[in-house]
Formats: structure tokens, C-alpha cells, sequence
């Protein structure tokens, strides 16, 4: 069976997605500009998502990091801390682990983003847990579409071992690493994911002097 096609966008909603949008990057970006990274971002998560209820303030965030990268990269930022960008397949468990263990070590000396090449609809519960019990929150964390502006935002991309096509932008730097996968694995292996990523992240603070 084919899956569903995606909604239409919610007109009103939408409008007053990128009305809010609008105001928040005026000066910055044309309000057409705003309503059409909305409009895609809002697509690319209504193609994974069952429950659609908070689609709207999910594709506001998503296009609120988007235009910060686009802002980055065109020069309408103070500029100044490196940006670090994981990815993995669903952005469901390696690559938001370490986006937060990366982003609660470092603060705000380290822009970090996280994203999946082929998304599935929730972070997995375990990663979660796994997380809490280090200390770092992953409250409103969701699994977010790899997108142009933030791939060219990013200084540093790292892929988590899943082989993940990710496009090559000159002048970034490039990473791999692997580690356990914890997708529907039990909370023991998740845990080991978790301390195998953040001895990286440990390797990573040095190097970048964040």
C-alpha cells in the first residue's frame, strides 16, 4: 500500500507562522522568503508525521534554525563560534545524542545541529532516558530533515556511522563516527552508545578549544 500523500499546509496557521517569522527576521529576510523555507519545512515534516497537532510550531522551529544558518552564511551574523552538525539516518537516537551531550558540554561556545537523511517520527524513548541520566535535557528534541542552509552553516559535520549521504560543502570538515546502534535496542546498549559518543565529544571539545 502507498503512504498517504502529505496535507495541504493549514493556510491561517501557516500565514501566522510566517507573519511571527517575519517580524522576528525583519530587516533580514523578505517576508516571501520566510513563508517559503515555512512552507518547505512544514512539508518535510508532515511526510513522517502520524499526529500532526503541533506540526506548525514544529515547522516555526525548524525554520527559525534555518534562517539562522542562511543568516550565517550570508554574513548577517556576528559570526564567531563554530557550528557542528550531526547526522545519522532518522535523527532518532546516535545523532541526538550527540548534538546534546555536545551542546550541554560546550554551551554557547558551540552552535550545534542535529538532523536525518530518512526521518522517522520520534527520538527513541531510551535515548532519552539514557541522556537524563548524564545530566543533559533532551526535552522538545525531534527528529529534524537534513536541510541545505544548516549544512552550508555548518563548520564541522559529523556523520554517525550509518553511512549517510550528506552534501559535500568546500571548506567544511568532515567526520565519521561510529558507534552502537541503540534503535530499539535495550536501555544497557543505548547507555553504551551513549559513553562511546560522549568520549568523542570529550576528543571534539579539545580540538575545537570550546
Amino acid at each position: 500500500m502507498s503512504p498517504s500523500p502529505s496535507p495541504p499546509p493549514p493556510d491561517e496557521r501557516l500565514a501566522a507562522g510566517a507573519a511571527r517569522l517575519s517580524t522576528r527576521y525583519a530587516g533580514r529576510f523578505a517576508p516571501e522568503t520566510v513563508l517559503r523555507l515555512l512552507a518547505d519545512s512544514y512539508t518535510r515534516l508532515a511526510e513522517h508525521a502520524r499526529i500532526r497537532t503541533h506540526l506548525i510550531v514544529l515547522a516555526e522551529r525548524l525554520t527559525a534554525e534555518r534562517l539562522e544558518a542562511l543568516a550565517h552564511t550570508q554574513g548577517l551574523t556576528d559570526g564567531g563560534r563554530v557550528r557542528v552538525l550531526f547526522v545519522c539516518s532518522h535523527n532518532a537516537d546516535r545523532s541526538q545524542m550527540a548534538a546534546a551531550l555536545l551542546a550541554h558540554r560546550a554551551g554557547d561556545a558551540v552552535t550545534v545541529s542535529s538532523a536525518g537523511t530518512h526521518l522517522t517520527e520520534d527520538v527513541e524513548p531510551f535515548v532519552g532516558q539514557a541522556l537524563t541520566e548524564a545530566g543533559v535535557d533532551l526535552i522538545d528534541a525531534y527528529p529534524e530533515p537534513l536541510t541545505e542552509e544548516v549544512v552550508e552553516a555548518s563548520d564541522v559535520v559529523i556523520t554517525m556511522g550509518c553511512g549517510d549521504p550528506c552534501p559535500v560543502m568546500p571548506g567544511r570538515r568532515y567526520l565519521d563516527w561510529p558507534a552502537p546502534d541503540p534503535d530499539g535496542a535495550p536501555i544497557s546498549l543505548v547507555r553504551d552508545a551513549r559513553d562511546a559518543i560522549d568520549t568523542r565529544i570529550t576528543e571534539l571539545i579539545a580540538e575545537l578549544g570550546a
